[in-house]
């Protein structure tokens, strides 16, 4: 297993969300969520990383969201670090998102 984190670009997301090979979650604030998310990706803050990872199956493969990218980083970094081995990030965030929202 490499520690380097696998980043996907929008229209790489996008595939993976019409396949439906990986849960998606948003960590960004209830806040930002509000203001707009990508349909159907859960909101986990990543404030909360530690109480809410325990409901992830460290067996399932995710792609972490966040404003940016860099929060989104940090989380999946984190639960490498805590056994994940399936996880990756949206290089970018929801600033360069051109998809759908809601």
């Amino acid at each position: 297993m490499t520690n380097e984190i696998p980043q996907y670009n929008a229209d790489e997301l996008k595939k993976l969300l019409q396949a439906g090979d990986v849960q998606v979650i948003d960590v960004r604030t209830p806040e930002e969520y509000a203001e707009g998310h990508i349909p159907n990706v859960p909101l986990r803050p990543m404030q909360e990383v530690a109480d809410w990872m325990s409901e992830l199956d460290p067996q399932k493969s995710y792609v972490f969201v966040c404003r940016s990218g860099n929060r989104s980083q940090r989380v999946a970094e984190f639960l490498r670090a805590n056994g994940f081995e399936h996880v990756a990030n949206y290089s970018g965030g929801m600033l360069v998102w051109d998809g759908e929202i809601e």
